[in-house]
């Protein structure tokens, strides 16, 4: 049977560098050779949330920029990865942002994959620290190494076109002509295209920076 692909209607998708990693029980439990790379796409994380906007863009942007202060030119590892969210999973777009981050790394809260012999456990490794709430930050650690780095998103970083505050209520109203319609996603989209693909020329959009004695919670938790 011939595969079957999702279309898109944004081009700029394809062009979205891909996160790959090692997943261990991949190669254990036999869905890949060993060596071999787990490739994700932005597009999944389109599939998992249902949409693109800078949140999703945005979580998977961190994500990758993480992986990248952490590991450098070494594949990270699937499941050997800790997160902490600085908030509570209803704070902000935290809890979308989380789904992301968890699918891609394999970090999770209490419902993650428990193992198997004692190995290759993904629960209670995604945290969000409800008690000191910071915009958008992220905390991401190594377990082999310890080292651990944080990643701020500052999508207040990018121009902001004020004709989007009268666009989104025609929108979501479902009163938009086909002309507002169209603008208002190539606007919004536009937003991810930059999030995406165009970082480095919007200052303080992403801010990395290494934590020093980090220290994972004890206690992880997850409501979802």
């Amino acid at each position: 049977m011939a595969k079957i692909s999702t279309n898109w209607r944004q081009d700029f998708f394809d062009r979205v560098e891909p996160i790959r990693l090692r997943e261990p029980l991949a190669y254990i439990l036999g869905a890949q050779n060993e060596g071999e790379a787990f490739v994700f796409n932005y597009t999944d994380a389109v599939l998992l949330a249902g949409h693109s906007c800078p949140a999703v863009s945005g979580a998977y942007k961190v994500t990758q920029k993480a992986l990248k202060a952490l590991y450098g030119a070494e594949l990270p590892v699937r499941g050997e990865i800790r997160v902490v969210i600085k908030g509570g999973p209803s704070d902000l777009a935290y809890g979308p942002q989380g789904q992301v981050i968890s699918f891609i790394t394999g970090a999770c809260g209490v419902t993650g994959f428990h193992g198997l012999g004692g190995r290759w456990g993904r629960d209670n490794k995604l945290f969000y620290d409800s008690k000191d709430m910071q915009f958008n930050t992220f905390i991401f650690q190594r377990e082999d190494t310890g080292k651990a780095v944080q990643v701020v998103y500052n999508p207040q970083a990018l121009p902001q076109d004020p004709r989007m505050n009268e666009l989104i209520p025609h929108v979501l109203r479902g009163t938009a002509t086909t002309q507002q319609k169209d603008q208002f996603i190539s606007m919004w989209q536009g937003n991810v295209k930059r999030i995406l693909l165009e970082d480095e020329n919007y200052p303080g959009l992403f801010e990395v920076e290494d934590v020093k004695d980090f220290k994972f919670p004890k206690t992880a938790s997850s409501d979802y």
